[in-house]
């Protein structure tokens, strides 16, 4: 199931140790406003380098753009004011997530940004999209062959995914035997009909990988 960035999050921009671990997953994130702390601490910018990532993708100014487990935004409200003539869908299982989305999107003057309520099993994209984006999320999703075989169906023509999350060996993330490695992410996406089509090596404690529809 994917939790709203869940464990990875909290293990990374927390920085709980391992034995905190299993106590900490079973915790929900219906408290937006306290997750928000956690989220979009300034510090994560140092290692997420959020603009780097954006900038990497290469976007068209009008592009379509999914955040699945958006959390409290951190990548969507980035992605919002960097494509002013895009339209970025925050998607998130968890409800009081999904509201506080809506309401900074208001707070913050983004008509471009709209919430959507998925679930575990399907990320109820409303329309079409350029390009989904995972970050931190992939190892939380259930049954990913057929999650992101359902998931190509909401990408337009040409449309990508891009999977962002943590390196078996970096200090920070969810417990080891958590983590998925690069190599496995790749057969997975290629069992539901996709294909490596683009890699970055520059973000130090995650591997950032592009897939595209065969």
């Amino acid at each position: 199931m994917i939790r709203v960035l869940a464990l990875a999050a909290l293990v990374a921009l927390a920085g709980l140790s391992a034995a905190q671990t299993p106590h900490t997953h079973q915790h929900g994130f219906g408290d937006a406003e306290k997750w928000a702390r956690v989220f979009d601490d300034p510090e994560r910018d140092a290692w997420q380098k959020p603009h780097q990532v954006i900038q990497a993708l290469a976007l068209k100014p009008d592009a379509v753009v999914a955040d699945l487990g958006a959390g409290t935004g951190y990548f969507s409200v980035r992605l919002a004011r960097m494509l002013p003539r895009g339209t970025v869908y925050a998607a998130d299982v968890e409800p009081d997530m999904v509201k506080y989305l809506g309401e900074r999107a208001k707070r913050e003057s983004l008509s471009n940004l709209k919430p959507v309520a998925s679930s575990g099993t399907d990320a109820r994209l409303p329309a079409k999209v350029d390009l989904v984006l995972l970050v931190d999320v992939y190892h939380h999703i259930d049954d990913r062959e057929r999650y992101f075989s359902r998931l190509a169906g909401s990408l337009a023509p040409g449309g990508r995914v891009a999977v962002i999350d943590f390196k078996l060996d970096s200090p920070r993330g969810p417990s080891k035997s958590s983590r998925v490695d690069p190599g496995r992410v790749e057969t997975e996406l290629a069992r539901a009909g996709y294909a490596l089509t683009g890699e970055h090596a520059f973000l130090p404690d995650q591997y950032f990988l592009e897939f595209s529809r065969r």
